[in-house]
């Protein structure tokens, strides 16, 4: 038999004792008035219980169904109110892994139009962006506070997009200093990759870039392979297009 949890918001008890976490409800128990739901996924029982609780304590204001799987879910998914909004907990996995991502986007399709928000350990540029680009309507890292996770579903439920606040900072810095930050896109690139993008954005050949940084050709040619791979650009010129999409204090940076 699966294992599943399912939370019901207790109004009473959370304006009692704020604090304490939500009871789970048992098959029997009578379910708030709600009208819709919130999909809790996690293949961790213990994790996603313990989040489930969480999210009512605070507030979240749908009923929450915890399952480890979509496949769970659909095993007795009549007997649940609509979806409103879908929270998948992927722990310490990469969104950049193909598996990761094809699982998010899998669930942007299956559930679409309601929105799928990712939670995860980290808050590297990288991840957010191809969360976004796999269709997710937000992405919170474990990193911010309950009360904001809270209110990033809620956003997403209401139809706008979450991402969090350090990378909204992090781009304002960029911008603020002029283009003039270390390292602007080290949550995406590695630093030699960040100095070969400056040279390959002065329109510099390869033998040129491998001279001036004191690299192989044969090295750097690996390097803007890679560059390209990770921003799914098939030619230099597309590289640099979407680099300044990206980081636009960064175009027509020169020396």
């Amino acid at each position: 038999m699966h294992s599943a949890a399912r939370f019901y918001e207790n109004s009473a008890l959370h304006t009692l004792n704020a604090s304490a976490p939500g009871d789970a409800a048992d098959e029997t128990c009578d379910r708030p008035g709600t009208d819709a739901a919130l999909l809790l996924l996690d293949h961790r029982t213990l994790d996603r219980e313990c989040l489930a609780q969480c999210l009512v304590s605070y507030g979240v204001g749908l009923e929450v169904l915890a399952f480890g799987s979509t496949e769970e879910w659909r095993r007795d998914e009549d007997v649940h109110p609509p979806i409103a909004a879908v929270l998948v907990n992927i722990g310490g996995r990469k969104v950049t892994d193909p598996n990761i991502a094809g699982e998010i986007a899998g669930l942007v399709m299956e559930f679409r139009p309601t929105p799928v928000v990712v939670l995860a350990d980290t808050d590297e540029l990288s991840q957010i962006l191809k969360a976004l680009e796999c269709g997710a309507k937000g992405y919170i890292p474990t990193t911010i506070g309950f009360d904001v996770c809270v209110e990033a579903v809620k956003l997403a439920h209401a139809g706008g997009i979450f991402v969090p606040a350090s990378s909204v900072l992090a781009t304002h810095k960029v911008i603020d200093s002029g283009g003039t930050a270390q390292r602007p896109m080290a949550g995406m690139f590695t630093q030699r990759q960040e100095e070969v993008i400056r040279e390959l954005r002065r329109g510099k050949a390869n033998k040129i870039i491998a001279y001036e940084l004191n690299l192989r050709e044969s090295t750097v040619k690996v390097h803007i392979r890679n560059i390209m791979k990770k921003l799914k650009a098939t030619n230099r010129t597309e590289v640099a297009y979407k680099l300044s999409e990206m980081f636009p204090v960064e175009n027509g940076a020169r020396d």
